[in-house]
């Protein structure tokens, strides 16, 4: 009898769990939904018409073509990086791997925005130096910008994976007769295979959904186009018909990657404890990677932030304060909630994963994922045809605001917290049922500050992320709501370089926060 009393009292809090999970499924894949309905419903003649004219192909070309080059550059700085902060003798691996991480405090923006205050005829070179070098627009200076912030999502894979070696592999190819170079090629490279996947998934979706960057540098793609399509033309066919094509091209990405990562073992099968790996003498080669450091040190932290600094101290308007005031204010307001919104949906999603690891719940947890590979200005068009055609009241709301950063960041909380709930053992919240407490009063006294780290951390992330989102901001932010990223894609397409540097800056300074939070996570691991 005790026994039937308790199994509905389960089932009643598995529902609970639920809830959660079903609104995250509904927030992602209804306003897709409605959109894939919305461009399905014109005339099926006039949708081919749009795909295949020549602007939407060149549109794709270019797309394709920044993904490439994007991609290239980005490794060419990870990779290397990577390895003299893990591999190479020196005593300075600590400030290795803070420049490999520290471009994420530069969001893309703020770096196309410090690019175009560098040079030109009244850039920084051209006042300080009489250095007059032509401004780096178009796919150079897109390439540019997207690669030096992207890198770091690379750096932070490989450094991972290349920690994580066993060296007795190498040390049996060096054994069998191999040089460095081919036990390197053929033994370590097919091993970082995983990590460069998942850091190169990451630096594609980031320039599919890319929209600040190439508006600064002028350079069109399809997520230019569909702002401009609809903000300027209003024409939402078209607009939905690229939102649908940019989807497409995303959940390629996807599939790639995944089909790329199909069978893949690279697990250790000895007993035993692996070994560091030997860090390798430089000699020779020591002045090159000297100068590669300080290459990339000086392209991607040194010059943006000796820009900013420049175009603050130099044409900064003491006026502008008020707006930096209400700039910073408006983020806080728009990020705050749509963190703890994030939390709130990522802790019974990635609870679900831990303790209940079963199809549902796994198929749940790619659904937070499917929200964060959506690119931002697809998944806001999304929103915004489904507000107007089911829920208008909502539509140009703070409240659609936060959602959206909620719904598409959420696959940012659910690592750190799934991170500590594998670090929270059940039987713990076992041993408090079996001293009386009830199931939410274990969950309560017990499982819930065990885990509160990875719920600050994931919420932290999101609200970091939200501070910095330009896309979605443009297109749901509600009349008069400008924010920090607002501002300065505003003043940066008007040559207002000045007026631009303390937003610029305030943005950098709370993003350095998130990457300091990013390397304490770390050594705490």
């Amino acid at each position: 009898m005790q026994i039937a009393e308790r199994q509905p009292h389960k089932a009643d809090s598995r529902l609970w769990w639920f809830m959660p999970v079903a609104l995250v499924a509904a927030g992602v894949l209804v306003p897709v939904a409605y959109l894939f309905v919305r461009a399905l419903a014109a005339d099926p003649a006039e949708v081919a018409q749009l795909l295949f004219r020549p602007r939407t192909l060149v549109l794709l070309s270019n797309t394709f073509a920044l993904s490439v080059s994007v991609w290239a550059l980005a490794s060419a700085i990870a990779l290397p990086l990577a390895w003299l902060a893990v591999r190479a003798k020196t005593n300075y691996a600590g400030m290795l791997t803070l420049l490999g991480v520290l471009p994420l405090a530069i969001p893309g923006y703020v770096t196309a925005y410090a690019l175009l205050g560098l040079f030109g005829d009244y850039g920084v070179l051209a006042r300080t130096a009489g250095v007059m070098l032509p401004r780096p627009s178009g796919f150079v200076g897109a390439t540019a910008a997207l690669g030096f912030y992207t890198a770091p999502y690379l750096f932070l894979n490989l450094r991972a994976a290349l920690l994580g070696l066993d060296p007795a592999q190498e040390e049996a190819a060096r054994s069998l007769g191999l040089s460095p170079w081919a036990t390197w090629r053929q033994v370590v490279l097919p091993q970082l295979r995983p990590a460069f996947l998942a850091g190169t998934l990451l630096v594609l979706l980031h320039v599919l959904g890319d929209f600040g960057v190439v508006s600064l540098m002028r350079f069109e793609t399809l997520s230019y186009a569909l702002y401009v399509q609809y903000t300027s033309a209003f024409d939402r066919t078209y607009a939905s018909v690229i939102a649908l094509v940019l989807m497409v091209l995303a959940a390629l990405v996807l599939w790639g990657e995944a089909r790329l990562l199909k069978g893949l073992r690279f697990a250790r099968t000895a007993s035993g404890t692996a070994r560091p790996v030997p860090r390798t003498t430089l000699g020779r080669w020591t002045p090159i990677a000297v100068g590669f450091v300080a290459l990339v040190a000086l392209a991607t932290v040194v010059a943006p932030l000796v820009t900013l600094s420049f175009w603050l101290v130099q044409a900064f308007d003491p006026a502008e304060l008020p707006k930096l005031a209400e700039g910073a204010w408006n983020s806080v307001k728009a990020a705050a909630p749509a963190a703890v919104l994030a939390v709130a949906l990522a802790f019974p999603l990635a609870w679900l994963g831990v303790r209940h690891d079963t199809a549902t719940s796994r198929v749940a947890e790619r659904m937070a994922y499917l929200g964060y590979a959506t690119p931002p200005l697809a998944f806001a068009l999304a929103l915004i045809f489904f507000a107007l055609g089911v829920l208008p009241f909502a539509y140009q709301t703070l409240g659609l605001l936060v959602v959206a950063f909620a719904l598409h960041f959420l696959a940012e909380a659910i690592g750190p917290i799934r991170s500590a709930l594998y670090q929270t053992p059940p039987r713990l919240e076992d041993a408090a049922r079996a001293l009386g407490r009830t199931r939410f009063g274990a969950f309560r006294a017990v499982t819930l500050p065990l885990a509160a780290r990875g719920l600050w951390v994931g919420g932290a992330f999101v609200f970091l992320a939200a501070m910095k989102e330009l896309p979605i901001t443009f297109l749901l932010a509600p009349l008069g709501f400008d924010t920090l990223a607002m501002r300065v894609w505003s003043y940066t397409t008007e040559a207002l370089f000045g007026a631009a540097a303390p937003f610029a800056l305030a943005i950098v300074a709370i993003a350095a926060a998130s990457v300091a939070l990013l390397l304490r996570q770390e050594r705490q691991a």
